[in-house]
């Protein structure tokens, strides 16, 4: 299927993992697409791939941020879709009692800030068109509350997921949709290095599963695909959860 031929696609975070799968996938489905990573290596390995776009940005940068989406306008005349995915999960994110400011403020500034930025300029583009879709990653870690905690990441989690509720309520009648994107855990470079360290956490969480098993980086980016296409029409203010069943299970199969 083509459901995204002649639409533009902005993908931050674009250059490996959830971004790189779904860059992937929405060229796939016809979109030419904007990759939008700080590593200008792999960023521009993932554009080539698709031939795409490879634009360098920060999204803790205001500047960068309002310059990737004018890019994108520039070079292929429009902005239909923002799947706005960056983010980042350090090890000095843990418990609040050990959670130093430095890294909560970091890992707000880079999961939370980054996707106001990014949701700002991209739907400043999309009304004027009177059409759009944002989708920004959450995360299920948003409706859920865990022990092993990540204490900033969650709480930024949270914040994207009651931005993008607000944001897909006021912009509705515009013609223009903002859903959460909340998967469960990814078999990406970002989870296995963080389990790698820590394999007792590894296995805790992989418990609480019902399928038994991470997700893999292209079924969340169908999920993306789905959310922006016209497949999805009626759907905005929404958290989407594809986390293989793990916030409604109480007990999960042997």
């Amino acid at each position: 299927m083509e459901r995204l031929r002649d639409r533009v696609a902005v993908v931050t975070g674009g250059a490996s993992g959830i971004g790189l799968a779904s860059v992937k996938r929405l060229a796939a489905e016809g979109a030419r697409v904007v990759v939008a990573d700080i590593d200008p290596d792999s960023g521009g390995a993932a554009a080539g791939e698709v031939d795409g776009l490879f634009v360098r940005t920060d999204v803790t940068s205001e500047d960068d941020v309002r310059a990737l989406f004018q890019t994108a306008v520039d070079t292929f005349g429009s902005v239909d879709v923002a799947f706005n995915n960056a983010g980042i999960s350090p090890p000095d994110d843990d418990s609040i009692l050990t959670t130093g400011i430095e890294a909560w403020e970091r890992v707000q500034r880079v999961n939370l800030t980054s996707v106001y930025l990014c949701s700002k300029y991209a739907i400043e583009h999309m009304r004027a068109r009177r059409r759009g879709s944002v989708i920004n990653t959450a995360s299920f870690v948003a409706v859920m509350g865990a022990a092993t905690s990540q204490i900033s990441y969650t709480a930024s989690k949270g914040g994207v997921l009651a931005m993008s509720r607000e944001l897909g309520v006021q912009f509705a009648r515009e013609g223009i949709r903002v859903n959460a994107l909340c998967p469960g855990p990814v078999n990406t470079p970002l989870l296995r290095e963080l389990f790698a360290k820590d394999p007792e956490r590894a296995a805790r969480r992989l418990v609480h599963i019902p399928l038994g098993r991470f997700a893999e980086p292209e079924e969340i980016a169908a999920a993306v695909a789905f959310l922006a296409s016209d497949d999805s029409s009626f759907m905005t203010a929404s958290q989407f959860l594809v986390d293989g069943g793990i916030s409604g299970a109480y007990v999960t199969p042997l």
